[in-house]
């Protein structure tokens, strides 16, 4: 199967843009996904997915919370920030501590604080369930940041369109 062909026919699906957040053995890790989904309410429980050969793989599965932020459509830089690996994305972010002391990003228009619940094989992805143990929206009714088709986009309303 021709990957990029696959990897752009996916790109149809329009997804939301989020940010996961850990600390292990003292050291923040954070990534950029669009692997975000609700999983189940009763338990409350949501997934992401992280690339098996990303750098700190092996950190991020001896996590023990997650915080979960859903970026806004202004925070593009945020996003491009801690998409990139191998480089110092907390400079000059100030760090706060979710209640579950996962690091907590500024500015984003939604939080879910997690905990581990399992981890399903996904290829060369691994899905991480996680039960939510508190969650925020600092931010209603402002717009998500959207992926479609390789670029960022914004959400508009059918009478604006």
């Amino acid at each position: 199967m021709d990957q990029r062909a696959f990897r752009n026919a996916l790109g149809q699906f329009a997804t939301g843009v989020a940010i996961v957040t850990t600390t292990v053995d003292g050291e923040n890790l954070g990534s950029t996904i669009s692997s975000f989904n609700s999983v189940s309410l009763d338990p409350p429980l949501v997934l992401f997915s992280l690339i098996r050969n990303s750098l700190g793989f092996n950190q991020w599965k001896k996590a023990g919370a997650f915080c979960i932020a859903i970026l806004g459509e202004d925070q593009q830089d945020l996003s491009n920030r801690f998409a990139k690996a191998g480089t110092d994305k907390w400079t000059g972010i100030p760090i706060a501590r979710a209640e579950n002391g996962a690091p907590r990003l500024p500015g984003a228009i939604a939080y879910f604080e997690c905990e581990p619940y399992d981890n399903c094989d996904g290829g060369d992805h691994e899905v991480f369930v996680c039960r939510v143990t508190n969650f925020e929206v600092p931010q209603h009714g402002a717009p998500s940041l959207i992926f479609y088709s390789g670029k960022y986009r914004q959400l508009a309303t059918r009478e604006a369109a």
